[in-house]
C-alpha cells in the first residue's frame, strides 16, 4: 500500500495462508493447526474471502454507493491511494483512469487505462503531487499509514490532489475487529492482542513470528468519527451499518 513497510492480512504478507494447513511456517507451534485450520479457513472463505461472502455482498453494496455518489465516474481520472489495479478490474464501474499509487508493486499486467506507481501516500512524490485529478479514492489505508502525524499527511495528499474523494475506513467502535475478525480485540491491551494476532483461527495469514505479530498490532490503529471529522473537516463523514451497527465510516467530498 501507499505507505511504509504496512503488514497485510493476506498471503502476500508471509507467503502463509491459513487456508493450507501444510503452510504454517517454522516455530509457530501457538498457531492453531490441521483439521481446525482448515474449519477456520473455510469459516473465513464463508465471511469474507470467497466472491460468495458476506463481505464480498458488501463490498458489492459499497462499489454501488460509490458510483451512486458518483454518477461520472466513469468519464473520471481517479488516483488511488494505498489500493491496486485489481480492485478496478473488478468494479461495478470503471474509471476512464485510475492512477494506483502502492509501495508494492503490480501483481499483474497493468491495463491501458491504469497506471501504478511506487510512492507513500503520506509524502508523494513530486511528479505525482504536482497533478490534479477528479477524484482520490482510498479504501482500509489511512488506519494503517502509522500515528497520528502520518495520518494527517494522508489526509493533506487527499486534499492536494483533487477536490472530491472518497475514503473509507473500518469503524474503530464496532464490536469485531475487522482485519482479524476477533471480537473486540481492538480494545485490548497491545500484549493480548499481540497473543490473539498469533492464536486466532479466522485471520487470513499467520504472522512468521511474534515480532512480526507485534508489528502487524502496531501498524493497525481504528479510527472513530471524531478522528475522522478531524482529518476530514470539510467531508460528509458517511456510515456504513451492520445490523444497525456503524461498520465503517466514509469521508466524501464532491
Amino acid at each position: 500500500m501507499g505507505i511504509p513497510s504496512r503488514p497485510r492480512h493476506s498471503d502476500e504478507a508471509t507467503g502463509v495462508d491459513l487456508r493450507d494447513p501444510a503452510a504454517a511456517p517454522a516455530g509457530t507451534d501457538d498457531v492453531p493447526t490441521g483439521s481446525s485450520r482448515r474449519l477456520s479457513g473455510a469459516l473465513r472463505n464463508r465471511l469474507v474471502d470467497s466472491e460468495r461472502s458476506w463481505g464480498a455482498r458488501r463490498r458489492r453494496a459499497r462499489a454501488a454507493w460509490l458510483s451512486e455518489t458518483f454518477p461520472d465516474l466513469a468519464e473520471m481520472s481517479v488516483i488511488d491511494l494505498g489500493g491496486r489495479v485489481e480492485t478496478w478490474t473488478r468494479a461495478l464501474v470503471r474509471p476512464a483512469h485510475v492512477h494506483v499509487v502502492n509501495l508494492e508493486g503490480p501483481t499483474s499486467d497493468v491495463p491501458d487505462w491504469a497506471e501504478v506507481d511506487h510512492g507513500d501516500a503520506c509524502r508523494l512524490p513530486a511528479h505525482i503531487a504536482a497533478r490534479r485529478y477528479d477524484l482520490v479514492f482510498s479504501n482500509s489505508v489511512v488506519e494503517h499509514v502509522g500515528g497520528y502525524e502520518r495520518r494527517l499527511r494522508f489526509a493533506e495528499s487527499v486534499h492536494a490532489l483533487a477536490d472530491r474523494h472518497w475514503v473509507q475506513t473500518p469503524y474503530r467502535y464496532f464490536p469485531v475487529e475487522p482485519h482479524w475478525l476477533a471480537p473486540g480485540m481492538q480494545f485490548l491491551p497491545l500484549r493480548a492482542r499481540v497473543a490473539l494476532a498469533r492464536r486466532w483461527p479466522l485471520q487470513h495469514t499467520v504472522a512468521a513470528s511474534r515480532e512480526d505479530a507485534v508489528a502487524e498490532v502496531l501498524w493497525t490503529e481504528l479510527l472513530d468519527y471524531t478522528q475522522m471529522r478531524h482529518l476530514f473537516p470539510r467531508s460528509r463523514i458517511r456510515t456504513e451499518r451492520l445490523a444497525g451497527l456503524p461498520k465503517s465510516l466514509i469521508a466524501v467530498a464532491g
